[in-house]
């Protein structure tokens, strides 16, 4: 169908063609509120036009568009009741529409000439952003239209099927070629002055449905507000474009031909909205019942009498008219001092019930009494509805705290104040766990920067304080080399060398016990079949364009140095994942350097794997020595220590991406199972101080999360390294999220290096069977307990035991 748009400035609506005032201001937005959603075009941003606007909005569902430059000035149009927001691709998409759910955001391609191929390649870029794209084609003939309407079913063929159109058109368009496009599953948007003045919207409808009828009749179902059927009319082309023009309840009778409902028996409608269902051939009509009902035999509706709380708002708004003198009725609307003491009086009756009995007769009073309320005022169902509507739009929500002086004790329960913390600590709340160790915070009442602050990774040392440390140490081995490493080793690693380099061809393959072995053997097969597989040395051909090719050869680098930090722990498994790329590809010289123990050893697992992987020389110091490219993780003293050594052009050398400090995210929802959800937290907290988790708890109850911060306490007893996990776990957080397009939002906006998806409708990179789980898992387990790593080793053997391998 067609999207109305309408256009405010100085506080009220405009023609866009001249930018004069619209006269008829109440026919225009009459016209809007019949299609089921409409566009506001903001040409100013005073104080006028905005709460112009505000008003506008409600009327029925609407998309905004207006020139927005911060993150809050979007959320206050979405709080303001509007379903969509339009941004702009190139300017607003990427920096406003970072936390907002893809259903909330029009994204507006720029206006330019694409073909066919490009705007799907633009639109499937974006499609994660925004599942609306507004178009803007430029028309200037019937030729046009049917161009338009080719490339169009074109560019269907390439988008998925919950990628929404819109087409924006400057200027008059056939209904044909609207009701072409709409089939198509494009909507048109237009000008309402088009609508008003050149185009017949009864006749756009009629043009966008269809009939399986011999009649050509279409069926119509026909509504209250509150969504209540009051009965099955039929339409015709004819009628649909009289109801659109006189905004009244007109159908089309199979015995009287045209019929305007009301005209005979007073029982009138006004019509107040018309939608079409999913198939395009049977109408709803939404209307505003008068007089005594639809039915010919004067009940509300042909299905019988009203009931419920629509009765129930009727009944008061007829007694507010001709209430019976003396009836109670009557005494409340003519004493609100008793009005308002008896809602209060329900209202805290309604508190102090327990059974689902006294519940339901307290509640009936309470809104009973309410609704006198809002009758008395001219307030109706509908209005208290439209509002709740509105409400369910906002992206931001309040925390919902009693107001001060509203909390007592009632029930033997008392109450007890919440201390109100700093505004970035204002969403933050602990789950009511007595174990609880994670942080807890709620998406929905975050504001944009909270969000942004979370993004953040906990506090490292100073960016200068490190280069001002690390610098002197690289000039150093730059000036004195190998007595400057060896000076250095004794330093750091207290380890007295006669020289820093172990050459691996006189070194003797170390004996290694037997279960260590084996998991190393295992995960060295695993790692170099994964790594061969990668490896294409058939050059890339192509020709750009006729006459010239262009191709790409893979070769080895020549030399690399690998670093594998030691310390605390062995790291068989960083060795392994360095050692076998390089051999994989081929490089002629490959070195190892690792810190020594105090007696100036290597660990034999780091000496098996160097053999095995074919390194050259094992340097024992925090440097090495040039190479091409340098690979390995490490602190932020060894990150610092290889980005200045890249950055000197006298080094001629290149670096692997700089680590950072290690961090997990695990998305969770309540068939998680929560020591899973713990041990997989705990196995990257435990790698640092300065190491993050994050749980992403998608819907999960109070009493679920308080079970996985329960495991996460128990579990974290039990480690070596609880000192440092809990250090660790003090810098990460739980965040609530309502859905998965939240959890992915965030996931997105946070970038994590691991992200474990533990949740029912999962996507996965590997997969591994109960059989791949017992090959793996105790060369696994075997290796973590090597590298000291012991959460890493629970997280397999946690799993282990839930299945029995």
């Amino acid at each position: 169908m067609i999207i109305p748009s309408v256009y405010l400035k100085g506080g009220t609506l405009v023609d866009p063609k001249d930018g004069e005032k619209i006269e008829d201001v109440t026919g225009c937005l009459d016209t809007i509120s019949l299609c089921p959603e409409f566009t506001i075009v903001y040409l100013d941003k005073v104080q006028e036009t905005k709460e112009f606007g505000k008003k506008v909005m409600h009327r029925t569902s609407c998309c905004v568009e207006i020139e927005l430059n911060s993150e809050d000035e979007v959320l206050d149009i979405l709080d303001s009741g509007a379903n969509s927001v339009i941004l702009n691709k190139d300017h607003q998409l990427h920096s406003l529409g970072e936390f907002l759910p893809r259903e909330r955001i029009v994204c507006k391609l720029p206006d330019q000439e694409y073909s066919v191929a490009e705007l799907a390649e633009e639109i499937n870029d974006l499609k994660h952003r925004s599942s609306t794209f507004l178009l803007c084609p430029k028309k200037a003939s019937l030729a046009d239209e049917s161009c338009l309407v080719e490339s169009i079913k074109e560019l269907k063929t390439h988008l998925c099927d919950d990628v929404k159109l819109i087409l924006s058109i400057d200027g008059v368009i056939l209904s044909s070629t609207i009701s072409q496009l709409h089939f198509l599953g494009v909507q048109v948007q237009l000008s309402t002055t088009w609508l008003l003045n050149d185009l017949s919207l009864g006749e756009i409808i009629a043009s966008c449905l269809k009939s399986d009828r011999s009649d050509g009749l279409y069926p119509t179902l026909v509504t209250d507000e509150h969504n209540i059927a009051l009965g099955l009319c039929y339409s015709s082309s004819e009628s649909i474009q009289e109801a659109v023009k006189t905004k009244k309840g007109v159908y089309f009778s199979r015995k009287r031909g045209l019929w305007r409902k009301g005209e005979t028996s007073g029982n009138q409608q006004d019509l107040l909205q018309i939608h079409l269902d999913c198939d395009c051939d049977t109408l709803k009509f939404v209307v505003r019942q008068l007089g005594q009902g639809f039915c010919h035999l004067n009940t509300w509706t042909c299905f019988g009498d009203n009931n419920g709380l629509p009765l129930l708002m009727n009944t008061l708004k007829s007694r507010k008219e001709s209430a019976p003198p003396g009836s109670y009725t009557s005494r409340l609307y003519n004493d609100s001092k008793l009005l308002h003491a008896k809602i209060r009086e329900e209202a805290e009756e309604l508190c102090e019930s327990e059974t689902k009995e006294e519940i339901t007769w307290e509640a009936a009073d309470v809104l009973y009494f309410t609704l006198v309320k809002c009758a008395k005022a001219g307030v109706s169902l509908s209005d208290i509805e439209k509002v709740l509507d509105q409400r369910s739009l906002k992206v931001r929500r309040r925390p919902g705290n009693a107001k001060p002086g509203k909390l007592s004790p009632r029930n033997g329960h008392s109450i007890t104040k919440t201390k109100v913390h700093a505004p970035a600590q204002a969403n933050s709340s602990t789950v009511s766990a007595q174990n609880s160790v994670l942080r807890s915070f709620d998406f929905e009442l975050l504001n944009y920067k909270e969000l942004q602050d979370l993004c953040k990774r906990p506090a490292v040392v100073d960016k200068e304080k490190l280069e001002a440390i690390v610098g002197p140490i690289l000039t150093n081995v730059r000036t004195y080399g190998d007595k400057a490493l060896l000076e250095l080793t004794e330093r750091f690693d207290k380890a007295k060398l006669s020289s820093p380099v172990i050459n691996m061809s006189a070194t003797d393959e170390p004996v290694l016990d037997k279960e260590v072995k084996d998991a190393i053997d295992l995960a060295y097969n695993n790692i170099y079949k994964f790594h061969k597989a990668q490896l294409d040395l058939e050059p890339l051909v192509v020709e750009t364009c006729k006459g010239v090719v262009c191709s790409r050869h893979v070769r080895p680098i020549e030399r690399v140095g690998l670093y594998v930090p030691g310390g605390s722990a062995v790291l068989p498994s960083t060795a392994l994942m360095l050692g076998i790329p390089a051999q994989v590809a081929g490089c002629k010289e490959v070195i190892l350097a690792t810190p020594p123990k105090q007696d100036g050893s290597v660990s034999l697992e780091i000496l098996y794997i160097a053999k095995k992987v074919g390194i050259s020389k094992i340097l024992l110091a925090e440097s090495v020595p040039k190479v091409d490219k340098l690979c390995g993780p490490g602190n932020s003293f060894v990150t610092m220590a290889k980005m200045l050594v890249q950055n000197d052009s006298s080094a001629c050398v290149s670096i692997d991406m700089p680590a950072g400090p290690s961090e997990v995210m695990v998305i969770a929802d309540a068939i998680a199972d929560p020591s899973f959800v713990a041990a997989d937290l705990l196995s990257q907290a435990e790698h640092g101080t300065d190491s993050q988790v994050v749980l992403v708890a998608v819907n999960l109850s109070d009493n679920q999360l308080a079970m996985i911060q329960s495991q996460v306490d128990a579990q974290a007893k039990k480690l070596p390294r609880e000192k440092i996990v809990r250090e660790s776990l003090s810098k990460s957080f739980v965040i609530k999220v309502s859905n998965m397009s939240q959890a992915l939002c965030f996931s997105n906006k946070y970038a994590p290096e691991h992200l474990i998806i533990n949740t029912k409708k999962h996507i996965t990179a590997q997969h591994v069977t109960e059989e791949g789980l017992a090959n793996i898992g105790p060369a696994v387990a075997t290796l973590a307990a090597v590298e000291k790593l012991d959460a890493h080793r629970n997280a397999i053997l946690i799993r282990q035991k839930q299945i029995n391998v």
